[in-house]
């Protein structure tokens, strides 16, 4: 099923929940927002009956001008979608066709592919390093989403030893992959197959960026952090997708979960989960902090200073 999705910041409304997938531009509609929101578990053989209901509502719900995109996986394994205006869906680069609705266009039926695509117009062939983010489950804005749906890599034959290896593997990294199928090499011991998964690529091991903070502690950034006065329980680390960091708070300023950082690749970025004091970044010559919107990734470089409630935390960024 599909298992990673990565979110373009902007001012429409993103949401994912399982299989589900959703893209909602609809201004002062919050109610539309709800409708499409609640149908994200929906699945099986009566999930286009449903969605087709839901298209019927649209035209009063977003007062005319809605535009919205809601993919969801049936029990079958394909897919089931309904839209409207600029939010149609695309598989792998295609734009789906379906059948009108009152309201919209329903399509059923149709095969997952590796990627699919809902926002408007169409996606772009990668995401810009260090700007789009990953929605493991909830709501967020956002101008688009890319989910991508890739098979367990296929055991193939050992490479001739004069040749580098490259692995592929399903870890932590919150990078995201092209799905396509590419050979293991017999030396690398192949994963369970466990489903579907994404693939990520790492091309060798390399130095990982560090967050030092002004007590002197020094975190490793291999893998996406949560960190906050108590981040163990916030869901990005329940569901297993970042490691909790949480940091002595004598003054009560910290949040729970207060900022997260994403890796994308080589690419790390800073998002406000929502904190109560706000999270700010300054580049190492700057004199004055600049206060993160909440929910947008703010890629980071080496030398730049975080400040989270009164703790100042450096990143360090190690050169290739």
């Amino acid at each position: 099923m599909p298992d990673r999705c990565e979110v373009l910041p902007g001012d429409s409304v993103v949401a994912r929940r399982g299989g589900g997938l959703l893209w909602v531009d609809a201004p002062g509609s919050p109610a539309l927002v709800a409708a499409l929101h609640a149908c994200l578990g929906v699945s099986g053989p009566g999930a286009d009956r449903v969605l087709a209901a839901v298209a019927g509502q649209v035209g009063s719900l977003g007062h005319g001008g809605a535009s919205f995109a809601l993919v969801i996986a049936d029990d079958s394994g394909t897919g089931v979608a309904v839209w409207a205006g600029k939010g149609q869906p695309a598989v792998d680069g295609v734009p789906l066709s379906g059948s009108s609705v009152d309201g919209g266009t329903l399509a059923s039926g149709f095969p997952l592919g590796q990627t699919v695509y809902v926002g408007p117009g169409q996606a772009a062939p990668q995401m810009p390093p260090g700007v789009a983010y990953d929605l493991v489950e909830g709501t967020v804005p956002g101008s688009g989403a890319l989910l991508s749906v890739a098979a367990p890599a296929p055991v193939a034959a050992a490479p001739p030893a004069t040749a580098a290896p490259a692995s592929f593997t399903s870890g932590s990294d919150a990078g995201f992959g092209s799905g396509a199928s590419v050979a293991r090499p017999q030396a690398e011991p192949a994963e369970p197959a466990s489903g579907e998964q994404t693939a990520f690529w790492r091309p060798e091991q390399t130095a990982a960026p560090i967050l030092r903070f002004d007590d002197g502690m020094v975190v490793t950034v291999d893998e996406d952090l949560v960190l906050g006065r108590r981040p163990d329980n916030h869901e990005m680390v329940t569901s297993g997708g970042a490691r909790a960091v949480p940091i002595a708070d004598t003054q009560n300023v910290l949040s729970s979960a207060h900022a997260a950082l994403q890796r994308s690749g080589r690419e790390v970025s800073l998002v406000d989960l929502g904190s109560l004091n706000g999270t700010h970044v300054a580049g190492p010559e700057a004199t004055e902090w600049t206060q993160l919107e909440p929910g947008v990734a703010h890629p980071l470089s080496d030398g730049d200073r975080l400040l989270l409630g009164w703790t100042v935390i450096t990143f360090e960024q190690p050169q290739d």
